[in-house]
């Protein structure tokens, strides 16, 4: 049996009553915080121009374009929310041999779910059958090393949990992952050098094809096979041999890699979180920030890699080359105490201030750290004033953290803060408390409907 075959079997057998009470909240929580980003980029550009696009298309089985009354395809509804929850870089995080951003799933499986009037319980099991997909890929192989960007993999999750949605055979599931991942590789330069839109886009684009390929293996189409053991499969291509065993999976001998995700405190890329919190301290002791001598940012090899070893991340001029730059966003956290999402405005990159200040600033990998990685990701910033005085803070665990996670309060607060400026507070309210019983919903109506916007 190809693994292709492996892992539709175990899609087409998942069922919500396998989803203990643990998974079952944290996938409401991640529901929630996606929501609120997406809501929260509304308005941002690349949301505009692919809503512009997907809005002029009808169809009789329709999704709904959040925060407003259009409906388009399942696919482009998919692409335009999953931009939406990506922008601002605040969705949730996995981190593994591969890092994710799994509630990247969320809207594709939303529209699948809406489109072909599934139940909550179908929807959350969908959901928690994308996490489980992607996660267990990404615990299997690195391919950000070799080139290729990690929503590779979300080409099989998204295909296999929207295509349980669409009530797909096990072969068509199949058939599904094959077209998906042949056909819709996507190269790792869109997260290196000076970052593009597109940034934030990457893994939208997939959900679209991979949503796209399950309706096309639903009316018959059948796709390139075996698609990764083949001699020009995605092994060979991409990735390297792997072995994946299925019975360590959620629902059998395991436990939801849900519950092993992070969910984001600050709107920043997620090697940064634990270097913010270590800023915030650092700034409490300090009384005249100009006073500041130098700044040691010590970190992990990915962090390293990502955020601080690449010339483009020290001279920002994009907000998304910006929320992937270690020195700019310690920079910030240092002069400014906070971290949100007015930290990337164009006027804050061209602030002479903080060009000056990185100045000051430098990043290296420390062994110890990479050694802690993925199950920590801490950082330690060191800062040098002219007294000759040093001060250290070093943070394994941030805010959010599976070891230090965020609280359902905390959660809502970040959901009411990013969707304050569209949404009324009754109707905010009134959209927690319909996540948070989304397993008593016969369909999606009552909740797409409350997210239109202002």
């Amino acid at each position: 049996m190809t693994l292709a075959e492996e892992l539709s079997r175990y899609a087409y057998s998942l069922r919500f009553e396998d989803l203990d009470e643990v998974t079952l909240n944290n996938t409401k929580d991640r529901i929630i915080d996606a929501i609120g980003c997406a809501i929260g980029g509304f308005k941002v550009d690349p949301a505009i121009i692919t809503r512009k696009i997907a809005e002029k298309i009808e169809t009789k089985k329709s999704a709904t374009l959040w925060g407003t009354r259009q409906t388009t395809t399942p696919p482009l509804a998919a692409f335009v929310n999953g931009i939406m929850v990506r922008y601002f870089d605040y969705n949730d995080t996995y981190l593994s041999k591969e890092p994710a951003h799994p509630s990247d799933n969320i809207p594709a499986c939303i529209a699948a779910a809406e489109s072909t009037g599934a139940s909550g319980k179908e929807l959350i099991t969908s959901i928690a059958l994308a996490y489980e997909i992607q996660c267990r890929l990404a615990d299997a192989a690195d391919i950000r090393h070799r080139g290729w960007d990690h929503v590779c993999y979300g080409l099989v999750s998204v295909a296999l949990s929207t295509g349980k949605l669409l009530n797909l055979s096990v072969d068509q599931l199949t058939q599904a992952v094959n077209l998906s991942l042949n056909s819709h590789i996507t190269m790792r330069q869109v997260r290196s050098g000076e970052l593009s839109m597109w940034k934030g886009c990457s893994f939208a684009e997939a959900a679209r094809n991979a949503l796209f390929s399950v309706m096309l293996a639903k009316n018959g189409m059948t796709g390139p096979s075996p698609i990764f053991e083949g001699d020009m499969g995605f092994w060979k291509q991409v990735s390297g041999k792997f072995d994946i065993n299925l019975e360590s999976f959620g629902g059998r001998k395991g436990t939801f890699k849900i519950n092993d995700t992070s969910i984001k405190y600050f709107p920043a890329e997620y090697h940064s979180q634990s270097a913010i919190w270590a800023a915030l301290n650092l700034r409490k002791k300090i009384d005249d920030l100009n006073k500041i001598l130098s700044v040691d940012i010590e970190t992990q090899e990915a962090g390293f890699t990502i955020l601080g070893n690449d010339p483009a991340k020290w001279h920002p001029t994009t907000k998304e080359t910006a929320d992937h730059s270690l020195p700019y966003i310690v920079g910030r956290a240092l002069l400014d105490g906070k971290i949100d999402n007015k930290t990337y405005e164009i006027k804050k990159l061209k602030d002479r201030k903080i060009i000056e200040f990185m100045k000051k600033i430098k990043v290296s990998e420390d062994k110890s750290l990479t050694a802690m990685y993925p199950k920590r990701v801490a950082n330690k910033v060191t800062v040098k004033l002219v007294s000759g005085d040093v001060l250290s803070e070093k943070v394994e665990d941030p805010r959010g953290h599976p070891y230090n996670p965020m609280t359902h309060e905390e959660i809502r607060e970040k959901f009411n803060s990013l969707t304050e400026p569209f949404i009324q507070a009754n109707k905010r309210k009134n959209i927690v408390d319909a996540v948070y019983s989304l397993e008593k919903s016969k369909t999606l109506s009552g909740l797409i409907n409350l997210l239109r916007v202002k």
